[in-house]
């Protein structure tokens, strides 16, 4: 949950970046920067500790094991032989909240980002502003990519191993790439693997030079398989 806000959050950033340049400063602080990233994990947190709440309250009479990754809320509600009414329209809410209008939000903030790099004239200028939203907008697509296809598609047209596949994906894939596609905007980085990739290149077409003076056996002409191997020479 929390992760949804922080992405809003940061397509938020990038708005004000790319649109508003002179007021960027102004409004993203250091002060407003932690209100932010505050409220992304306070009201993440209070959202899960109200759905929390009514599932410790649940019965389980029949059986306790979930063939799934970890204990999802569409599982647990397959299992439970309780009155499930309320926590499903609260688990309804939490997905509008948490699910369906951070990306709305996200959706219309690239969208205002959007046509304004188009009113950029220079192409210097359109690459940069480009390049600015480029990172966020690849852990955007597959963070809720993932999250659409596990939550919205219905769950006829989904196997269990499929389900577990994309629900593997979900879990392990953003928090994955996250670091290395905000590492590769560092040029510090980048330069330390331009210069790693070098040093592997130049050490991997050196070759040395005693091996070279040794040669090989069939170049010996003191060897039996390159007495055999002479022409004889010439005679008239």
């Amino acid at each position: 949950m929390a992760e949804s806000y922080i992405l809003t959050v940061m397509s938020y950033d990038r708005y004000l970046a790319v649109c508003y340049p002179l007021r960027y400063a102004a409004i993203i602080n250091s002060k407003n920067s932690l209100y932010l990233v505050s409220f992304s994990w306070i009201f993440s947190c209070f959202l899960m500790s109200s759905e929390l709440i009514i599932i410790v309250q649940m019965e389980f009479c029949g059986s306790n094991v979930i063939d799934h990754f970890f204990c999802d809320i569409a599982e647990i509600l397959q299992i439970s032989t309780s009155y499930n009414t309320i926590l499903l329209w609260e688990d309804f809410v939490v997905s509008l909240l948490c699910v369906f209008f951070p990306f709305l939000f996200i959706v219309v903030s690239y969208i205002c980002i959007f046509f304004t790099i188009l009113k950029i004239s220079s192409t210097s200028g359109r690459k940069k502003a480009f390049s600015t939203c480029s990172s966020h907008l690849l852990i955007v697509s597959v963070y809720f990519g993932t999250l659409n296809f596990l939550y919205i598609v219905p769950s006829g047209d989904k196997t269990q191993n499929n389900n577990k596949f994309t629900s593997l994906i979900y879990i392990v894939l953003p928090p994955l790439i996250n670091p290395i596609v905000y590492s590769l905007r560092n040029r510090e980085m980048l330069e330390s693997i331009k210069t790693l990739m070098y040093k592997s290149k130049s050490q991997a077409s050196h070759l040395d030079p005693l091996e070279l003076s040794k040669g090989s056996p069939d170049e010996d002409p003191n060897s039996p398989q390159s007495t055999s191997k002479r022409v004889p020479p010439f005679s008239a």
